[in-house]
């Protein structure tokens, strides 16, 4: 079933024609022979909204602006699905937005939830943020998952001139792309990715498919994860799973080639969600002014609503520092920010009315006529309010389980006033924890302490808060988006 301005990108697209004249996207374009200026190549699960960088995530901006530096093309899922598998070749909306290139896949939609709903997130999800509880594992599941990256291999060797373009994939969706396209004949430089945490091999070696998984991911040139922790993780899994070592350096050989893992910490454009927060929206102003006027301080956290992201302690903990300590009733709010995701997953449903009970019920033990402790919002918040409202508050509270990074928490930290900055807590089992410690780190599976952490930054005095802010700051500007792109696509370069 072919869409409007869908077409499957024809046999004879070939590595010959997409050299030097006309491309799938009708623009005539030359591969550079030198290894530093080979076109980049991304591969998302999904494609980032271009047409409105501003309002999308840190992931979207990052990889926009690499694309945009060296020019390049993008691959992801499109929105739209077909109805059925009635034909495997490849169905793409092709555009070019400035310098980047984009290639929208189109899927069977049953196949794709199968692998999208299943094993990405109803599988892999899970295991990788340490929940082996909460891992749903069916053949089903995992056949779908191999079989849409097999269409999004076929889909990108039609769009290939051949081995010079450099491969960026992005993240757990996208595993077996690598395998896929060294079984195709590619020999290009390829890099993946992950963006969440990779879990120790006693807990990674649950899964049935932990050797298919390592295998697939040795098909890579590059690998890069968030933190050392995950690193770590991820060599002693394969030295478990296969017994390749990895050496002081991060280099294996595996499959006739030499593979490095190493950490890339992902970072965000700090001056430009700074000046994003300093131009908040009118009605976050005036809030913020309304409080001022009240002596109220505000508390925030802004998360998708997942069972990762440790939101009803995280609530509990607010209600133990009203508890703990009275002085704050009616002198502080905690908004939280929880925006909808993967609510075809049971167990998305079991978090959100957890969280909506616990809500209710501080609230009801607390609120009066003129103060509400807990406003809590379930929806998507434009990326521009919520700069304004990180800025509007006084602490940034960040306690998930487990993470990959968290970028809330940097963006916390680039929308702050540094001559009137607010004070970040921070799960010491978020990613970011690694670099940010002169935040409040705590454990959020201990109530008390995220309780104590919280009520410690409310009083702390301006000459430390502005000494920790500084600290931090220094650091997100030294390790931003630009450091962790380059950083990333220098090290896959290099390996060619």
């Amino acid at each position: 079933m072919h869409r409007q301005n869908e077409t499957p990108v024809e046999a004879s697209q070939t590595s010959g024609d997409l050299t030097g004249g006309e491309t799938a996207f009708g623009i005539a374009r030359q591969i550079p022979d030198d290894t530093k200026s080979r076109r980049l190549v991304v591969v998302s699960n999904r494609l980032g909204n271009l047409q409105d960088l501003a309002q999308a995530g840190g992931l979207a901006v990052g990889i926009a602006d690499a694309l945009a530096d060296r020019g390049g093309l993008w691959l992801g899922a499109s929105a739209e699905h077909q109805d059925s598998v009635a034909s495997d070749e490849p169905l793409m909306r092709l555009e070019r937005v400035g310098k980047i290139e984009t290639a929208a896949l189109t899927l069977p939609q049953r196949e794709y939830a199968l692998y999208y709903n299943g094993y990405a997130n109803s599988t892999l999800w899970p295991l990788f943020h340490y929940r082996l509880d909460l891992v749903d594992h069916r053949s089903e599941f995992l056949d779908a998952y191999r079989r849409i990256n097999a269409r999004f291999a076929k889909a990108l060797a039609r769009l290939l001139p051949g081995n010079d373009d450099l491969i960026w994939v992005h993240d757990y969706h996208l595993i077996p792309l690598a395998a896929e396209l060294r079984r195709l004949g590619f020999a290009n430089r390829i890099g993946f990715f992950l963006h969440i945490p990779f879990p120790p091999p006693d807990l990674f070696v649950a899964t049935p498919d932990h050797e298919e998984l390592i295998d697939n991911l040795l098909c890579y040139d590059v690998l890069g994860f968030q933190t050392e922790t995950d690193v770590m993780n991820f060599r002693r899994s394969v030295q478990v799973t296969n017994s390749t070592t990895f050496d002081s350096n991060g280099a294996a050989k595996a499959n006739g080639r030499t593979i490095l893992a190493r950490s890339f910490p992902i970072g965000i454009d700090v001056d430009a969600f700074a000046r994003m927060a300093n131009e908040a929206a009118e009605d976050v102003q005036i809030d913020s002014m309304r409080r001022q006027i009240l002596g109220l301080k505000q508390i925030i956290g802004v998360d998708r609503l997942d069972y990762s992201k440790g939101l009803p302690g995280r609530m509990q903990a607010f209600a133990r520092l009203l508890e703990r300590y009275p002085e704050h009733e009616r002198a502080v709010t905690y908004l939280q920010i929880a925006s909808p995701t993967r609510e075809d997953v049971g167990a998305y449903a079991e978090i959100r009315s957890q969280l909506e009970a616990t809500a209710g019920s501080v609230n009801g033990k607390y609120a009066d006529l003129a103060w509400t402790p807990i406003r809590y919002i379930h929806r998507a918040v434009p990326r521009s309010r919520l700069a304004g409202l990180l800025r509007a508050s006084q602490v940034g509270l960040v306690t998930p389980l487990r993470d990959g990074m968290n970028l809330v928490a940097k963006e916390y930290i680039a929308a702050q006033d540094p001559a009137n900055p607010g004070v970040l807590v921070l799960s010491r089992f978020a990613g970011a924890a690694e670099e940010l410690a002169e935040s409040l780190i705590v454990n959020p599976y201990v109530i008390d302490e995220v309780a104590d952490a919280i009520a410690k930054a409310l009083t702390m005095p301006i000459e430390e808060r502005t000494a920790r802010h500084g600290a931090l700051l220094a650091r997100i500007r030294r390790n931003d988006a630009a450091e962790w792109r380059q950083s990333f696509i220098d090290a896959l370069a290099e390996q060619g």
